[in-house]
């Protein structure tokens, strides 16, 4: 017969070892500054999205294709010269950072707290540019290298690993970014990690959803997008909703692939030109970007959080080829190699092709459709269904859309398997085939080759605007 826990003796045991009380207030005091972090950024990126669009009602529009050109090509070179490991998203830098074999070499090349605090001025300055990015992405970087700065405060036979920390950091990320302390948990299991240490989990989970509370603490439990009024559904929405999940599946997996082929190696004529030339390259791809933006009257610059929320508002105002041009605009804004993400465009594009359907089958339940559509074309480009419907559920007032919005998403995700590799995950890859070989292991370490060691020499990464490497644009460690 098993014995029943003493509840004095084990609380006792518990308050006696201070190391381990002073370890889990290192690691939620890094959790709070992580969030806070989050929060500055995002009110940095608001503040500069905020100048641009005075820049853009200014005299007809027309400075754009002057200052979004110059304002990315800055970015970009500023990038490359003093913060190379900042460019991107984020989040395929923190999924190489977490491979076990890396050493703190090339894992300081992913995160850093100088790459953080690069990262938040970087992207901030490509929402300055009006490009179609997101701050999402960004996020996970920013957060994770705060967290993985507090291992300098444990010992080597502490429970609280590196990998935990940069899990729980990229999840915080999320969390604080879209104030939803469940997406981060969610993002965490599903996207940087399939499971975490079983002796600090809990612990680090709740650093998530307190990084979490820090954004909601800031603007409230809301998210940019706004709130989602959703009518009651019937059996006529199937129809239309399955039109909306098969149409993001496809075109997010499209999106998917596009993305990895353009920031991997293909066109290899254009990323030739790339990298030779990366400053014309992105000034070049900026003002296509900037043309883009005149011809839609500004719906496809930044996240598209505005053009949202008129589709839910039924105001009419988004052209009817929304979807095509800020797909084109993201994923440039994507190839120019500036800091930035895709998770709010994502949700934007999704959001146009909702509203697309709605607008030619004549339905009434249009908010639906948007809702469903932003969940599976989420799905469809990160191929992350759980985080992408959980982002999407926190928006919707009530839980009336809950297994709708899981299906799309499900489905979505499927279809976009059959048409591409998951994109961080191949971006991730890529990045640890071209990075340099590890040092030699000195006798008293144990055999094995690790992954780093195991990748063939290659070029140094650039790491494109969605945390995607292009061969050539950095320069390597010994670079001045």
């Amino acid at each position: 017969m098993h014995q029943q826990p003493d509840f004095l003796d084990n609380l006792n045991q518990e308050f006696k070892n201070g190391r381990r009380w002073l370890e889990r207030s290192v690691v939620l005091a890094y959790a709070a500054a992580a969030g806070l972090c989050v929060v500055v950024f995002t009110l940095m990126a608001e503040g500069a999205f905020g100048l641009f669009e005075r820049v853009f009602h200014w005299q007809g529009g027309w400075a754009v294709l002057v200052w979004t050109p110059a304002i990315t090509a800055g970015a970009v070179w500023a990038t490359r010269r003093w913060a190379p490991g900042a460019a991107g998203s984020g989040i395929p830098q923190v999924m190489v950072a977490l491979e076990p074999g890396l050493d703190s070499t090339h894992r300081g090349r992913f995160v850093s707290l100088w790459l953080s605090f690069s990262k938040m001025v970087l992207a901030s300055a490509g929402f300055l540019a009006g490009l179609s990015i997101g701050r999402e992405g960004p996020s996970v970087q920013v957060a994770a290298g705060v967290m993985h700065h507090a291992r300098r405060w444990f010992g080597p036979h502490s429970g609280i690993t590196s990998h935990g920390l940069l899990v729980a950091g990229g999840a915080a990320g999320i969390a604080a970014a879209f104030n939803a302390p469940l997406a981060g948990v969610i993002f965490a299991f599903e996207e940087l990690s399939r499971k975490l240490e079983s002796r600090s989990s809990g612990l680090l989970i709740a650093g998530i959803v307190l990084a979490g509370l820090i954004g909601v603490s800031a603007f409230g439990n809301l998210s940019y997008f706004g709130r989602i009024q959703v009518p009651s559904l019937s059996w006529d929405a199937v129809l239309p909703g399955l039109c909306v999940t098969l149409a993001c599946g496809g075109l997010g997996g499209l999106f998917a692939k596009l993305m990895a082929a353009s920031l991997t190696a293909a066109p290899e004529r254009l990323n030739f030109l790339r990298a030779r030339f990366p400053v014309r390259f992105a000034a070049v791809g900026a003002l296509v970007v900037a043309v883009i933006g005149l011809v839609t009257g500004g719906a496809t610059f930044g996240a598209g959080s505005e053009a949202v929320k008129h589709m839910l508002e039924g105001q009419a105002d988004v052209p009817a080829f929304y979807v095509t041009l800020k797909f084109v605009a993201t994923w440039l804004s994507a190839w120019v190699g500036i800091p930035g993400g895709i998770f709010a465009p994502s949700l934007s594009i999704g959001a146009g092709v909702g509203h697309n359907v709605a607008m030619l089958m004549g339905s009434d339940i249009a908010p639906a459709l948007i809702a469903m559509g932003m969940a599976a074309f989420l799905a469809a480009v990160t191929q992350a269904p759980m985080t992408a419907f959980i982002i999407v559920m926190e928006m919707v007032d009530g839980h009336a859309m809950v297994l709708s919005l899981m299906a799309s998403a499900m489905l979505a995700s499927l279809v976009s398997r059959m048409l591409a590799r998951p994109l961080y995950e191949t971006l991730a890859l890529y990045m640890l085939s071209t990075l340099p070989p590890a040092a030699p292991q000195s006798p008293a370490e144990p055999p094995g080759t690790t992954p780093a060691e195991a990748m063939p020499e290659g070029p140094a990464v650039e790491v494109g605007a969605q945390g995607n490497p292009s061969a050539s644009n950095v320069p390597p460690p010994a670079s001045p």
